[in-house]
């Protein structure tokens, strides 16, 4: 699950590493995600160390495991940019998950990296987590889906013996944020 909707989401800017605040909208996704998932007992429930996914597993499910592996991207002096200031051919390296290093921060072969390491020392089993867009958005890559996804949506994955997407929850238009 993508985390609700942060300030900086609001303004289209970067928020990989910096520790973003929730919004008003971004806690009502949250609490909107709870009565679906109350009615599910998964194996483990997982949330990044950052405080935007933490508040979203709180509100959304229950406590997580923080676990700083899947933390958002570090865009590094890119951080809190906005993506409409991006230069066109960086705005596609990163959204075709195609060689993009950020300047002072972490490539996608190091995101890709941790992330393998995190999903590949889970245990068999139906784990919960709450993470970040760029997160997503490389594991619907390593399995040919390139998406978007907007906060609070909810990624069903198969991870092991061989990855596949099984679906994409939107969230409703009602706690929707466009970027």
């Amino acid at each position: 699950i993508r985390h609700g909707q942060t300030v900086w989401n609001a303004e289209s800017r970067l928020a990989g590493s910096t520790d973003v605040e929730l919004t008003a909208l971004g806690r009502q996704q949250a609490r909107s995600l709870r009565p679906d998932l109350s009615g599910f007992e998964f194996d483990s429930v997982w949330s990044s160390d950052l405080k935007r996914a933490i508040d979203t597993a709180q509100l959304a499910y229950g406590g997580p495991i923080i676990d700083s592996r899947i933390r958002e991207l570090d865009f590094g002096q890119l951080e809190g940019e906005v993506w409409k200031d991006l230069s066109p051919a960086l705005r596609r390296r990163l959204v075709d998950f195609n060689g993009f290093a950020a300047p002072g921060g972490e490539s996608l072969v190091d995101l890709g990296v941790r992330l393998t390491k995190f999903a590949d020392e889970l245990s068999p089993g139906h784990h919960l987590v709450f993470t970040h867009g760029g997160v997503i958005g490389w594991f619907l890559h390593m399995v040919g889906a390139h998406q978007f996804v907007q906060n609070c949506t909810v990624v069903t994955m198969q991870w092991a013996p061989e990855p596949g997407l099984v679906e994409i929850s939107v969230p409703s238009v009602e706690s929707m944020t466009l970027l």
